[in-house]
């Protein structure tokens, strides 16, 4: 049903997040108001955020890939090639950048672009927000991942599946990003 969330307590929507980040208002929020699916996922970085932003601004089918398992994403033809140094040539992204997901999958567009504290990325069809928060904290920094999803699936099985299926899924994947991200961001600080 419209304008109910399913931001549901528990690992999968909100692994590695607080309370107060999981029920935080962030920029890129308001691209989406009325979402289907929320998930906040978040890492403890001990980096300051300009040494975690370059591997952010990075990301990307045929850029520096996605830090996460490129052998699944590929399976998708998404061309990710997950990048263990900084890449020069993909630091100078802009709002209004567009960048594909694969060959043939939908655009992501830069809409929020705070170097080093927000990114965030709408897709080009309004369906998804996909938004990247740093935050200084002591132990240096809090990379905070937001997606907020509008499903064609309203009820029946196909929503029950990607309950099921997809909710799990973007967790392992996102989680092995967001570790990915810490790893690198460590290992260059």
């Amino acid at each position: 049903m419209k304008g109910t969330v399913l931001q549901r307590p528990g690992r999968w929507l909100t692994w590695g997040a607080t309370a107060v980040e999981v029920r935080a208002t962030l920029p890129g929020d308001e691209f989406l108001a009325d979402p289907d699916i929320v998930s906040t996922r978040a890492v403890t970085i001990d980096a300051p955020p300009e040494a975690v932003w370059p591997w952010l601004v990075q990301m990307g089918s045929g850029r520096g890939g996605a830090y996460t398992y490129d052998w699944i994403e590929n399976l998708f033809g998404l061309d990710m090639h997950s990048a263990d140094e900084i890449l020069p040539q993909f630091q100078h992204l802009a709002g209004g950048d567009e960048l594909p997901l694969g060959k043939n999958g939908p655009a992501m567009r830069v809409e929020v672009l705070d170097p080093g504290r927000t990114l965030v990325f709408r897709s080009v069809d309004g369906a998804w927000v996909w938004g990247f928060h740093l935050r200084p904290n002591r132990a240096g920094t809090r990379l905070i991942s937001r997606n907020r999803i509008a499903l064609a699936l309203r009820a029946g099985p196909g929503r029950a599946t990607y309950r099921l299926v997809m909710e799990p899924g973007s967790l392992i994947m996102e989680r092995r990003m967001l570790l990915g991200i810490k790893q690198r961001a460590e290992g260059a600080s």
